[in-house]
């Protein structure tokens, strides 16, 4: 419109014939004929360009926002308007001792209908969802320009000891009614095969916690943990026996 609009002869035909017939009169070449883009990128304050960028008379091969560069214009190099392949995203699942520790994974995926093996880092304390990229290693492109990306997203798979609260670590201690009216002492073994004497005090609540500092998961790569809670679980029996009856009903009686 701006091509139209900005010549006086253009606009005139246009305001005389209309949209259809000026069309019908003048080709999409004449319409760019002599149209400098310059022109509008000064009146939207983008002069100064290092670009000299004018629409001449077509010809072949079109023209381009960006100056003299067109398609193949770089020899197959992959630069100038070659296409880039498409990025690619698949899932890998990895265990807490990944996070924990850091891996090395080998992993086979089909890519461009074939099988590409890729070798892929798992840096320590990665998170859920997080995305590792391994450049390069995506779709090819159509027309001989680089490769996409690969992107694989991180899924943590359940752990049957603990459950993940950030850097933080959770596992549970399952106690008796008298253990936690009484207090008792627990073994708890960390993610790295640590085991520690924890103390159960008089008194624990279900779903109590106690904290063992510094034995979560890394916070990246600075050495820091987090920290590993034990969390207390009442084990409340679902049958009694009528000694273990009795008892409890003489503890209710005594305001237990």
């Amino acid at each position: 419109a701006y091509a139209v609009l900005s010549d006086a002869e253009k606009k005139k035909q246009y305001d005389t014939f209309g949209s259809t017939q000026f069309h019908q009169r003048y080709s999409q070449e004449d319409i760019f004929r002599n149209f400098d883009i310059n022109e509008i990128l000064r009146q939207f304050n983008f002069g100064g360009g290092s670009q000299n960028i004018h629409f001449g008379g077509g010809g072949p091969g079109g023209f381009s926002f960006f100056g003299n560069q067109t398609r193949g214009g770089c020899g197959g190099g992959g630069c100038g308007g070659q296409m880039k392949g498409q990025d690619l995203t698949y899932q890998i699942t990895v265990t807490l001792e990944d996070v924990m520790n850091g891996a090395e994974r080998n992993i086979t995926l089909r890519t461009n209908g074939k099988a590409q093996n890729v070798s892929v880092r798992i840096p320590k304390g990665i998170e859920e969802g997080k995305k590792l990229r391994l450049k390069e290693k995506g779709g090819a492109s159509p027309d001989g320009g680089l490769p996409g990306d690969l992107f694989l997203k991180v899924e943590i798979a359940p752990h049957d000891r603990f459950v993940r609260e950030g850097d933080d670590l959770v596992t549970e201690k399952l106690v008796t009614f008298s253990e936690a009216c009484l207090g008792t002492k627990v073994e708890v073994e960390t993610i790295e095969g640590k085991k520690f004497v924890v103390t159960i005090p008089p008194g624990s609540v279900n779903e109590s916690r106690l904290r063992l500092k510094g034995h979560g998961l890394p916070m990246g790569p600075i050495g820091e943990r987090g920290d590993l809670y034990v969390k207390v679980g009442v084990a409340v029996p679902k049958e009694l026996n009528q000694e273990q009856e009795d008892l409890i009903r003489d503890l209710q009686k005594a305001g237990l």
